[in-house]
């Protein structure tokens, strides 16, 4: 299985999602891999960047970092603002070399989790959604169940169907604060017909969601 772990937007929990789907395919005894090619807002002294989470759902040692987030910058901004800050670009062909390089892997469960939400720039002509086109994998959209996410889900959906992509399944992580996940999902269900819309509670397990993207995957 291989997926692109792309958003309605920053910190709605997207490597929250990654992370737990590595742990249940690592728990039933899959090779699994995750990545996050690009990566702003990274400190490389603080333990919970997202980077750092990969690496420890992997088992991998913060040594290893080049080989799940290469291109790291330090503002807490969009992608091509992060580099620009440090007189840079982002090589967007060599994050898709990358990418394709990564989901030819022998693994069984790859996961590639994207920057920010589905149309955040890369530079001045690309998008994470150019870069989802680009790849062989299929697009979970992940939404967070706060107030304001049904237009921002709804939104992003049909942004991605207008470019010609075809999400996967929208997976709901629920957030801090906001109506219950259950009535988040019961309101955009009949906005999206025929896409699945998947719960992840605060604090809970894959496993239930890695069977229902495997199940979606399959019958595709």
């Amino acid at each position: 299985m291989r997926l692109f772990i792309t958003a309605t937007g920053t910190g709605v929990g997207k490597t929250y999602v990654t992370a737990a789907l590595i742990a249940a395919a690592r728990g039933r005894g899959l090779r699994a891999r995750a990545v996050k090619p690009v990566l702003s807002g990274f400190s490389p002294d603080d333990p919970t960047s997202d980077a750092h989470l990969l690496l420890a759902a992997q088992g991998l040692p913060p040594a290893m970092i080049d080989t799940v987030s290469p291109w790291r910058y330090a503002a807490p901004l969009s992608p091509d603002m992060a580099a620009a800050r440090e007189g840079n670009a982002v090589p967007v062909d060599a994050v898709i070399a990358f990418t394709q390089a990564t989901l030819r892997g022998p693994e069984d469960v790859v996961l590639v989790e994207g920057v920010g939400g589905a149309f955040v720039p890369l530079d001045q002509h690309r998008t994470v959604a150019h870069w989802i086109a680009a790849v062989p994998a299929r697009p979970v959209v992940v939404a967070g169940s706060y107030l304001g996410t049904l237009s921002h889900t709804i939104a992003t959906v049909r942004a991605m169907a207008a470019a010609g992509i075809s999400p996967l399944a929208v997976v709901i992580s629920e957030s801090l604060e906001g109506p219950p996940l259950g009535e988040t999902m019961a309101s955009l269900s009949p906005h999206l017909p025929g896409l699945p819309i998947l719960p992840l509670p605060r604090g809970g397990a894959g496993q239930a969601l890695l069977n229902a993207l495997r199940a979606a995957a399959t019958s595709a």
